[in-house]
C-alpha cells in the first residue's frame, strides 16, 4: 500500500510557510498536471493530479517564492 502524504501535514509544511500556501501550490500544480505538464516524480499516477502534486511538495520538488508579505 502506498503511503499517504495527506496524513503528514507537518512534513508538508516544512516545504511551505502555511496551510494556505500549501493549498495554493498544490492547486496550481494539479492544474498544470491536468494540462499536460510532466510529473516530477517517478511514481506519479496520471489519474490523480492532486495526489501527485502533494507528493511533489512532500519531496521538495516544487519551489515557490512569496512576492508580497500581506496587505498593507
Amino acid at each position: 500500500m502506498s503511503k499517504s502524504v495527506f496524513g503528514d501535514l507537518d512534513g508538508l509544511l516544512e516545504h511551505v510557510d502555511s496551510k494556505f500556501t500549501l493549498v495554493n501550490v498544490v492547486t496550481k500544480r494539479a492544474k498544470q498536471l491536468n494540462n499536460g505538464a510532466p510529473a516530477l516524480t517517478e511514481d506519479a499516477n496520471p489519474n490523480k493530479p492532486v495526489s501527485t502534486a502533494f507528493n511533489e511538495v512532500a519531496l521538495g520538488k516544487i519551489p515557490y517564492r512569496r512576492f508580497k508579505e500581506g496587505i498593507k
